[in-house]
């Protein structure tokens, strides 16, 4: 992206020195497009103040930063904030008594799976003359 690309946000910094930051990378990348400002806002549909804004002061709506990245074709980077949303502990148990422990075998309709047999003792009885 630029030569701060390296660039590691972290709770220490101000809400506005993340959103200067943010601003810094959109200049970058329309420096690197060898475009202007004008250029930019004309795509958009924003102000060239509005784009100016958002580039030097880290100042706009969401909107305009969304537009921006996609008058820049850069509008894939906000795929990194796309993340699926974890199952919670509670859900997991939920699902939990509902989830098969063992497989089965198929069975025929009318016929039990297996014969009931008898219980026969190992040790033979006594023969009965």
């Amino acid at each position: 992206m630029s030569k701060n690309s390296n660039i590691i946000f972290s709770y220490s910094m101000s809400d506005a020195a993340v959103l200067e930051t943010l601003g810094a990378q959109i200049k970058q990348m329309r420096l690197n497009k060898n475009t202007t400002q004008s250029r930019i806002a004309d795509i958009s549909g924003l102000s060239r103040r509005a784009v100016s804004d958002l580039e030097n002061k880290g100042t706009g709506t969401l909107t305009s930063f969304v537009q921006v990245l996609r008058a820049l074709n850069k509008l894939e980077i906000l795929n990194h904030f796309i993340t699926e949303a974890p199952v919670s502990p509670i859900q997991i148990a939920k699902m939990h008594g509902k989830m098969r422990q063992r497989a089965s075998h198929a069975r025929k309709k009318g016929v039990k799976p297996y014969p009931i047999r008898e219980y026969t003792p190992l040790i033979a009885a006594e023969p009965q003359w």
